[in-house]
C-alpha cells in the first residue's frame, strides 16, 4: 500500500499567505486605532432642566412635537442612562424625537457616601415624585407618560401604583416583576447573598463589583468572545468605534445606594413581594390592582438578567384592561441599541402612545 504524501508546500504556502493578510490587518488596525476615532455617546442635544442632589433631568425636545403629553424615561440605578444615546444611529431618544415624542430623562448622576442611606421611598417618592411634579408645572398638563427600564421600570411601577392620577400611560421595558423564577443565574445569586453585609463593607455598593458579577454570568460571550471579536475587526473604523461607545458605556457604573441594594435583595429576590402586592414603600402597599392605566410591556426572549419568567406575570396581575406584551428576539441591551430591534421597538411605543394620548 502507498503510503500518502502531505502536501508541505501547500501548507506553508497557506501558513504563509494567513500570516501576511494578518500583518496587513495588525498593520491597518494599528492606524485605526491610533487615528481620529469618533466614540462619544449620548450627543443628541438636550437641556437640564430640574436637578436635586446628584439627579438630574434632561429634557429633549422634538423638531415637531406629534404627542401632547411628554415622555419621562426612568433608567436603573445601575449602568447610565447614555445606553439610550448611544450614537447617532442607534439611539433610542433619537429615534422618539423623529416620532415627534418629547422626552424627559433622569440621569441618577453617581451617588456618594452621604447618599447610603437612600432607599427605594426616597428615589420614587422623592426625586421621581418631585420630577414629574416639575414637568406638570412646566408643561402646564396633568399627567405624564412613563418608560422604565429593568429596575427603574420596577420604580416606574410602584410610582404609577402609588400616584395614579400622575400617570396617562406606562411602558415598561426589560422590568422584572416576578424574582420567583430561577430561570437565570442572577436570579439564583442573588437569593443567596446577604446584603446586609455587602451593604455595610461598602457603603455603597460599587459599581464596578456589580459589573464584575455581570461579566461573570456569561464570561465566555462577555469577557472572551467579544474581544476575540475586536482582533478580528481591528481594521474597521467603523466596528471599532461601535465596540469603544459600547465600552465606555459598559464600564460607567455609578455605585448604588446601600439601603437601595439591601433592600431590592431582599424584598424582590429573596421575598418577591412586589408581585404578590405585598411590598410597601414609604409606609404604602403597593397594590398592583390600583394599576389602572394603559401598559405595554416589553421583555427579551434571550435576556440572560431578566429572563421572560420574570416578566411575563405581571399584566395579570394589575388592574388595567389595556394592556400588552411583546417578547422582542433579543438580549437585555440589545432591545435598546440593535438595529433589527429598534425598526421594532420605538415605532411600536411612538404608534401605542399616540393611539393614548387624550
Amino acid at each position: 500500500m502507498s503510503q500518502v504524501e502531505i502536501p508541505v508546500d501547500l501548507i506553508l504556502q497557506k501558513i504563509d499567505e494567513e500570516r501576511h493578510a494578518a500583518t496587513s490587518k495588525l498593520k491597518k488596525g494599528f492606524g485605526v486605532l491610533t487615528g481620529e476615532l469618533d466614540t462619544d455617546i449620548s450627543t443628541t442635544p438636550y437641556e437640564t432642566v430640574y436637578s436635586e442632589d446628584r439627579v438630574k433631568l434632561k429634557h429633549y425636545i422634538p423638531e415637531k412635537i406629534r404627542c401632547r403629553t411628554p415622555l419621562v424615561i426612568i433608567y436603573a440605578l445601575i449602568n447610565r442612562e447614555t445606553m439610550l444615546d448611544l450614537q447617532p444611529g442607534r439611539s433610542v431618544v433619537e429615534l422618539l424625537l423623529k416620532e415627534g415624542i418629547e422626552v424627559y430623562m433622569i440621569d441618577w448622576g453617581y451617588p456618594t457616601r452621604k447618599d447610603q442611606y437612600q432607599t427605594i421611598d426616597d428615589h420614587v417618592n422623592g426625586y421621581i415624585a418631585n420630577i414629574v411634579e416639575h414637568i406638570c408645572a412646566a408643561k402646564e398638563v396633568d399627567k405624564v407618560n412613563i418608560m422604565g427600564i429593568c429596575m427603574g421600570g420596577v420604580f416606574s411601577i410602584i410610582y404609577t401604583a402609588l400616584h395614579p392620577h400622575r400617570v396617562r400611560n406606562l411602558v415598561t421595558t426589560v422590568t422584572p416583576t416576578n424574582f420567583e423564577t430561577d430561570k437565570g443565574l442572577l436570579n439564583v445569586w442573588m437569593k443567596q447573598t446577604d446584603a446586609q453585609v455587602l451593604g455595610d463593607a461598602y457603603a455603597n455598593m460599587p459599581g464596578d463589583i456589580m459589573n464584575l458579577g455581570f461579566l461573570l454570568l456569561n464570561p465566555a460571550r462577555l469577557m472572551i468572545d467579544k474581544y476575540v471579536g475586536f482582533l478580528q475587526n481591528i481594521d474597521d473604523k467603523n466596528y471599532i468605534e461601535n465596540f469603544i461607545r459600547m465600552e465606555k458605556w459598559i464600564f460607567d457604573s455609578p455605585d448604588v445606594p446601600a439601603a437601595t441594594f439591601k433592600q431590592f435583595i431582599v424584598d424582590f429576590y429573596k421575598k418577591n413581594l412586589l408581585i404578590q402586592s405585598r411590598l410597601e414603600i414609604g409606609g404604602k402597599r403597593v397594590d398592583l390592582k390600583k394599576i389602572t392605566v394603559p401598559i405595554l410591556n416589553f421583555y427579551g426572549q434571550f435576556d440572560h438578567l431578566v429572563p421572560p419568567e420574570a416578566c411575563d406575570r405581571f399584566t395579570s396581575e394589575i388592574g388595567s384592561t389595556d394592556k400588552e406584551d411583546i417578547c422582542l428576539k433579543t438580549g437585555h441591551i440589545g432591545i435598546y441599541v440593535s438595529s433589527k430591534c429598534q425598526k421594532e421597538f420605538v415605532p411600536k411605543i411612538a404608534h401605542w402612545l399616540s393611539q393614548r394620548d387624550n
